[in-house]
């Protein structure tokens, strides 16, 4: 089983409905997790003008990444969507085949001692459920230009968030950060999309 995290600004460089079709016609398991995209910036800016908490900050972050799963759903209405680690292994073994959108669920983040800080993300909250539900692999899909595997290095150019590297350190699935160039590129999403 895979999870997969779109990054926001997917839907700023027009990529994201073609990452969605790929998924769909991809093969095996998969979660996808969906970034904030323009619904979190929207919090970051609204965070500078009134000056609220991380906490509220981060209650937001996470509506913004619940908007962005109701995106992802209208855009492949067939995607189960799931707001709990036990919903959604629920639905991945009833449902096999179809994709599931993960809708976080801000009480079980905050039952499980998730930090409100901008250090996390939607990124570090992918590498959290991929933990939760045991997968084996998690892909972080970027418009941005991917050109190392060094977590430490990623963070320091703004590709992935700085808490990702704690949530990551005792993982035992696979990590796969990618352009979505190389996403095309792998045999089980590399096929022809009409």
């Amino acid at each position: 089983m895979k999870v997969i995290k779109l990054g926001g600004s997917l839907s700023k460089s027009g990529d994201l409905s073609d990452c969605l079709r790929r998924i769909a016609t991809g093969q095996g398991r998969v979660v996808i997790v969906p970034g904030g995209g323009d619904f979190a910036d929207q919090v970051r800016l609204a965070q500078q003008q009134w000056q609220f908490n991380d906490v509220i900050a981060h209650e937001m972050a996470i509506l913004a990444m619940q908007q962005m799963a109701l995106v992802f759903k209208g855009l492949q209405p067939d995607f189960i969507v799931a707001n709990t680690v036990a919903e959604i292994k629920q639905q991945l073994s009833s449902c096999q085949s179809v994709p599931v959108l993960w809708s976080p669920n801000i009480n079980e983040l905050n039952q499980a001692g998730v930090a409100a800080s901008w250090e996390i993300t939607s990124d570090s909250l992918a590498a959290w459920l991929a933990m939760q539900l045991g997968a084996a692999e998690l892909i972080l899909l970027k418009a941005a230009a991917v050109s190392s595997n060094n977590l430490a290095q990623l963070s320091q150019q703004g590709i992935i968030d700085s808490g990702f590297g704690r949530f990551v350190e005792h993982a035992s699935f696979t990590i796969h950060i990618l352009s979505k160039n190389r996403f095309y590129e792998q045999p089980e999403f590399n096929r022809n999309i009409v």
